[in-house]
């Protein structure tokens, strides 16, 4: 699987998130802002309004998962996955060996 890199360096996205939070008082609403500074930074509306919502869940002002927290859910569910197949791969060996003995005791 190839790694790809994200479009965006984090110091584009800091600085975004930065600029949202610091000129919200300017604009209606939040969203008005984050579509402002999206056109002026050159990302997507939403791409931008992810990065202020998981920036707020890191900050403690909006419920869900912090981005240490994503990290580590990503790796045990990919761990889990792992141990899932090694598993079934198990369960798969072990039913045709046990065939085999049974076929090899068996034969006249």
């Amino acid at each position: 699987m190839t790694k790809r890199t994200p479009p965006y360096s984090p110091e584009v996205r800091e600085r975004a998130v930065r600029m949202v939070f610091e000129h919200r008082d300017e604009y209606a609403s939040q969203y008005e802002a984050i579509l402002s500074i999206a056109a002026k930074i050159g990302c997507s509306r939403e791409t931008l309004r992810h990065w202020v919502r998981q920036a707020e869940r890191d900050q403690g002002l909006r419920p869900g998962p912090m981005s240490a927290e994503q990290k580590k859910i990503k790796a045990l569910e990919r761990e889990v996955r792992e141990l899932r197949q090694a598993n079934e791969i198990l369960r798969k060996a072990s039913a045709y060996f046990a065939q085999a003995e049974l076929d090899r005791r068996f034969k006249p």
